[in-house]
């Protein structure tokens, strides 16, 4: 199987990125850069081809490149992201993927979807619903991933930015996060809570490692308890952004 990652460079202009939920505190964009180009080699290091969409410098927030896009089998949906500051963004991922073959779909107005707000397993995909993404948004990605047999779930959000600032999975389906920011745990069968946020986010690099923040020790050796391979680096950075290591990458598989 393929693995290969689309990645972009931070922008000069990180420190501008929007926040939410949290307050704004000074950005080290110089940091950014390195901690960026670490993530991208522990891709690497883990077997995976990272390729670059083209930077997009007047984009404060273009590193978070979950947010433009959702992969599903060979088809990218581009998504039509819920800050009208981060529309532009899509236009680099769209040529990307079309170049490397994938069929492409769209979300149109008066949609809004982000790719954060997207988690996905075994056939099911959980969409947040009340942030950056709205509901035209969230049936346009259902009607668009019918033909390919899955389901798509709507699930509350209001404490997080993206659900998957507040949630994802582990390979064996578990999902896990940090219960304050989670609306209701028991939309999912399996959630496991952890102690601390940063452990909320993990990428699957295959079935049995994940890649996580060096942020949550405490997780990370839950996680290793689970019989898990665990992969850290240090986010600290794109952490004041509301961002963390899902959003700065998308996993292309096949």
């Amino acid at each position: 199987m393929n693995r290969r990652a689309l990645v972009r460079r931070p922008s000069p202009r990180l420190a501008e990125g929007l926040v939410t939920h949290v307050d704004r505190v000074p950005i080290d964009v110089g940091l950014a850069l390195r901690q960026w180009e670490a993530y991208v080699a522990a891709l690497r290091s883990e077997g995976w081809e990272t390729i670059e969409v083209p930077p997009a410098p007047d984009c404060p927030d273009s590193v978070f490149v979950e947010d433009t896009v959702v992969m599903y089998d060979d088809l990218a949906v581009i998504a039509r992201p819920g800050a009208d500051e981060r529309r532009a963004e899509v236009t680099g991922t769209e040529q990307v993927l079309r170049d490397l073959g994938h069929r492409i779909a769209h979300v149109e107005a008066p949609g809004t979807l982000d790719g954060g707000d997207v988690l996905k397993h075994d056939g099911t995909v959980w969409v947040g619903l009340g942030g950056r993404t709205n509901q035209s948004g969230i049936d346009q990605l259902a009607a668009h991933l019918a033909p390919l047999g899955a389901t798509v779930v709507a699930v509350p959000l209001t404490k997080a930015l993206h659900l998957k600032s507040a949630v994802t999975a582990l390979p064996d389906g578990t999902v896990v996060g940090w219960e304050e920011v989670v609306d209701d745990p028991d939309v999912w069968s399996s959630f496991l809570a952890v102690p601390e946020e940063p452990g909320s986010h993990v990428v699957l690099l295959d079935g049995s490692t994940v890649l996580m923040s060096a942020g949550a020790p405490r997780t990370r050796a839950l996680y290793e308890e689970r019989g898990l391979r665990v992969v850290t680096v240090d986010v600290t950075e794109f952490e004041k952004l509301e961002g963390c290591v899902t959003c700065l990458s998308v996993r292309l598989r096949g």
